[in-house]
């Protein structure tokens, strides 16, 4: 045996050791992150290298209109009915102006820096702690809150976005104009899709659709779930195999794994610490959350039950300065305030982080539905909510979209376009919440099997396409944006 073959086989052995410990999850999750940044992401950007001298703004994302789009838009922000939204320079700090304005005018903080800011008084901390777990029965006064977020509102930003460089008579062909993105970013198209997603063709047996197996539908998911057990060995074996859907009964270990979520003493101590801070101090974040899910999930059929884990871990959520690390990679600025009476003196900024309802099927202890919703949020949906030229972004998603539409059902989407029934004014409620709160929560969380597996968000912009061409026929016989929307199925 060669020297060589020594050395692999030693490597090979202590890593089968470390297998499950913390030591194992920290080196995966580095080295994850190290082929994230150094091959994956200039891969996908497909664009040259950036110069050694280069802003960190530039290396987040290297188109300059779509950095100052995104300076044009933050995570939460309310837009006056009629205004016409574009891409200037102004917008975010009209927004923070004016989210700063109501936290004024509420008297609630918009973030905290301890110790700073005064407590909540001790009485109203003991009566929370208490009600920890049945925040549900609050009946709070929400009255005064305003909607600070509308997935319509942020379409009118991406639809305004064009780069001042791209010469529009280039295009190949007039549907180019068909659609409400005129940004020249590259997406895939069918044959493309097919290569990239060859696990999902109509030969392999998925689970949810048994049915166009090769096998009896009872023989293979037998079979599939004892390959599944296999697979919560590793964590590139479980991203590899969720690729075709995941068992319910192992879907819990097998996200977990593919996303690093140990859930060990650390990360439970991380979470009571969140847990304390929400305890402590009241922010204006809060009343907008407790609005959210009040509004949603609390009169959700599948979600209802859910109601406190819901208030539990986005409370949690807004206090974790943690998330901040994926700011070092996405094109967005994280929202700031100051203390009062310290506007712009930087030493006293706080910055804080911006559907974790489908999860809770999945985890019933709190700060393991927290890990895994975090983890969640910072590799995938954070990016349904940002503007950058990812392939995985939203503006690659909507542009995805119009595309396969466009190509494959021109006399549908010119008909809908003629109407005044844009597709895509339909499809992006369904692609910025990644179809939570529009599937059924067993055909939702089959696709998020494909987005863990496949480490990407493109099969939301399939599936959108997909629903269209499913009802092609009747939406062809509709006159109106409103008879569309009647036409299409109810998830």
């Amino acid at each position: 045996m060669d020297e060589g073959t020594e050395l692999s086989l030693s490597i090979a052995q202590i890593v089968q050791r470390l297998k499950g410990s913390h030591l194992h999850s920290q080196i995966e999750r580095q080295a994850k992150s190290t082929f994230y940044h150094s091959v994956a992401l200039p891969h996908c950007s497909q664009l040259p290298p950036s110069h050694p001298t280069a802003p960190l703004e530039h290396l987040k994302e290297p188109l300059a209109y779509m950095r100052k789009a995104q300076r044009c838009k933050s995570l939460f922000f309310r837009v006056t009915r009629g205004l016409h939204v574009c891409a200037q320079a102004s917008w975010e700090k009209r927004i923070l102006k004016s989210l700063n304005s109501m936290s004024t005018e509420l008297g609630v903080p918009l973030a905290c820096k301890t110790p700073l800011l005064p407590q909540r008084p001790g009485a109203e901390q003991k009566e929370l702690t208490n009600k920890w777990n049945e925040m549900g029965t609050d009946e709070t006064d929400l009255s005064r809150f305003r909607p600070v977020y509308a997935p319509k509102d942020f379409l009118e930003v991406l639809i305004s976005l064009r780069n001042p460089n791209h010469d529009s008579c280039e295009d190949v062909s007039a549907r180019s104009h068909w659609g409400l993105i005129q940004v020249p970013l590259n997406v895939r198209d069918i044959p493309q899709l097919r290569r990239a997603y060859a696990e999902l063709n109509l030969s392999s047996g998925q689970l949810g659709i048994d049915d166009l197996a090769h096998v009896h539908p009872d023989l293979f998911e037998n079979d599939y779930v004892q390959i599944g057990k296999k697979a919560e060995q590793d964590s590139a074996a479980a991203q590899q195999y969720s690729r075709r859907g995941c068992p319910t009964g192992l879907r819990a270990d097998l996200w977990a794994l593919i996303l690093n979520s140990t859930n060990q003493l650390q990360d439970m101590m991380h979470y009571e610490q969140l847990r304390a801070g929400v305890i402590q101090h009241n922010l204006l974040v809060d009343n907008l959350v407790y609005k959210d899910v009040k509004l949603t999930a609390s009169n959700d059929d599948y979600y209802f039950v859910f109601e406190d884990f819901l208030y539990q871990v986005l409370l949690c959520f807004s206090r974790d300065t943690a998330v901040l690390e994926h700011f070092k990679y996405n094109s967005a600025t994280p929202p700031k305030s100051y203390l009062h009476g310290k506007v712009g003196d930087e030493e006293y900024a706080v910055v804080y982080p911006p559907n974790v309802a489908p999860l809770c099927f999945l985890y019933n202890e709190p700060s393991k539905l927290y890990s895994v919703f975090r983890e969640m949020y910072i590799r995938y949906f954070f990016r349904l909510h940002s503007i950058s030229s990812s392939f995985s972004g939203i503006v690659s998603l909507c542009l995805q979209f119009e595309r396969l539409l466009q190509t494959h059902l021109p006399q549908l989407f010119y008909h809908l376009r003629q109407i005044g029934a844009q597709p895509l004014r339909i499809a992006f409620k369904w692609m910025v919440r990644a179809f939570s709160g529009y599937l059924s929560t067993d055909q939702l969380l089959l696709l998020w099997d494909r987005i863990l597996g496949y480490d990407s968000l493109e099969v939301v912009a399939v599936l959108a396409a997909a629903v269209f061409a499913f009802r092609a026929e009747n939406l062809m016989e509709v006159t109106s944006l409103a008879s569309a929307e009647v036409c299409l199925p109810r998830f």
